[in-house]
């Protein structure tokens, strides 16, 4: 599998998960273990540009597939624009849920690029965060749709 853009060869257990893969083989610290039942989101990664709860898919099943987490979206130390964007419109208090919910959010928004705030809700119903009350995650979101829309308009322009 490539992982954030590098090969990885390995072997693994047949039952073992992505998410513990990525965590323990790969030392890849921004995938969280949260619930371990697919509730909580904080796992969330990218196969082949398709947001997934890693304790989902057995690695194994990963075989042959592009992974991408949210260490992966950061290209020459430049933030990808929702990672900025739930910096500027602080969508994060502990941070446990971040890097899911960013995934989460760029799928949201690739699938949906016009979604309301009501779409932003129920499209990141399968994130969980217990501290912010998703106000500025939203908001962060919103973000990301704005800046999109701008430079939509400046290069019509």
């Amino acid at each position: 599998m490539t992982v954030d853009g590098n090969a990885h060869v390995a072997e693994v257990e047949p039952r073992l998960l992505l998410l513990h893969h990525l965590r323990e083989n790969l030392g890849i610290g921004g995938v969280h273990t949260g619930c371990n039942t697919t509730s909580c989101g904080a796992c969330t990664v990218h196969i082949d540009g398709e947001s997934v709860k890693s304790c989902t898919v057995l690695a194994v099943q990963a075989d042959g597939h592009e992974i991408t987490t949210v260490r992966g979206i950061t290209e020459n130390g430049v933030w990808h624009p929702m990672q900025q964007a739930f910096h500027e419109a602080h969508g994060l208090q502990c941070g446990y849920c971040t890097p899911g919910m960013i995934m989460a959010s760029i799928s949201l928004l690739k699938e949906n690029p016009d979604a309301t705030e009501q779409e932003i809700r129920e499209g990141l119903e399968g994130n969980l965060c217990r501290c912010t009350g998703y106000e500025n995650i939203v908001k962060a979101v919103q973000l990301v749709q704005q800046h999109e829309d701008e430079m939509a308009q400046h290069a019509a322009s």
